[in-house]
């Protein structure tokens, strides 16, 4: 079967990547979207097994060729592809017969941006709700925290016997810690102070502070893009908001007790055409802070940037969700992905920002 040029011409000019193969599911043509989508060469994949370049891990093979030999058209929604190179595709996919029955037309949607940009959208309105909650009830408890506060040490001055000033001092001490938790709570309360960065140098500074507190029980490897240009950022909430990431997987590791190959891996790279909160950029760095530790607990992956949720005993939630604030003041996003032997949170920073605060 040949493609007219006319209709080749419309085809290749089309967001949809298509693939057009025979009956024996071998390629006869492919737009030059789905050559990007499945990373192959056209020139190269013509006369070649469709089935080659890719595996559906939850329709076989045989319903493919069951399509093809039966002149059926079907659909699957959300399959889950595996490219030959390893990349892992969600694609919305039809397989349509050709009206000469020599052969089918496959529609390929790539979902992955999509699904990407909806969990985020849920993620940052949910957040959004939640800080105005923390932040309400923050205040509503500061201020009678400060009048028990006042009256313990009105009392104290009145008490006669030391033995009963240690109550009050007590009364006075969790009052302060109460206070100290609901400002961390409220995070940082100046604005960013904008300025040319490089984020190198932010990730030296947190690699230091990383050997200065576990010295050589943790490896920390360094793999940067050198071509990513400074951009605007307040480092020092940078800082912040990577040192709270860090310090989880450092104390993830160390409790895991295998210091032999317990690894920190630091990471950048740019991004292209990337969209954060239905904002579209041209460029954007990715900082991928990756552990080999024992990952975060399936029921709270999901989770884990709300105040409040830990997977450690002792911790108290709040470091996820202040990073998380503290860039999105950036335009930025923090993800993650974890499983046992490998957990990788991705920061993304736009290159180019609109600052307005």
């Amino acid at each position: 079967m040949a493609i007219d040029e006319h209709y080749k011409t419309i085809f290749d000019h089309l967001n949809v990547s298509l693939v057009t193969v025979d009956c024996n599911l071998r390629i006869l043509y492919l737009n030059p979207s789905a050559e990007m989508l499945l990373a192959i060469s056209g020139s190269k994949a013509i006369n070649k097994p469709f089935l080659s370049h890719f595996r559906d891990g939850g329709t076989p093979a045989e319903v493919i060729f069951q399509a093809a030999r039966t002149n059926s058209q079907f659909t699957k929604r959300q399959a889950q592809w595996v490219l030959h190179n390893g990349q892992k595709l969600t694609v919305d996919y039809s397989v349509t017969p050709l009206p000469e029955g020599d052969g089918m037309i496959i529609e390929i949607m790539p979902l992955d941006r999509l699904l990407r940009i909806s969990r985020e959208e849920t993620l940052i309105s949910s957040q959004e709700t939640t800080r105005h909650l923390v932040r309400s009830l923050a205040h509503e408890i500061k201020n009678p925290l400060g009048g028990i506060r006042g009256a313990a040490q009105l009392l104290a001055r009145e008490l006669a016997s030391p033995h009963h000033e240690e109550f009050t001092q007590i009364i006075i001490e969790e009052t302060d810690r109460l206070c100290n938790l609901v400002d961390r709570m409220l995070g940082p309360r100046q604005l960013p102070n904008f300025k040319p960065t490089n984020i190198h140098e932010v990730l030296e500074h947190i690699a230091r502070v990383m050997v200065a507190e576990c010295g050589s029980k943790i490896q920390i490897q360094r793999d940067y893009d050198p071509s990513i240009p400074e951009f605007t950022m307040d480092a020092e909430l940078i800082i912040q908001a990577l040192l709270n990431i860090a310090r989880n997987a450092m104390q993830a590791l160390l409790e895991a007790g295998g210091e032999q190959d317990s690894m920190i891996t630091l990471r950048t790279r740019v991004q292209r055409q990337f969209t954060i909160n239905r904002q579209y950029h041209h460029l954007v760095c990715r900082i991928d802070i990756e552990d080999n530790g024992p990952g975060i607990p399936a029921a709270i992956v999901s989770d884990i940037f709300y105040p409040m949720i830990s997977g450690r005993a002792e911790g108290t939630g709040l470091g996820l969700a202040i990073s998380q604030h503290l860039v999105q003041q950036h335009q930025g996003l923090i993800e993650c992905e974890s499983q046992p032997g490998q957990t990788i949170f991705s920061i993304y920073l736009p290159l180019e920002q609109n600052h307005a605060v």
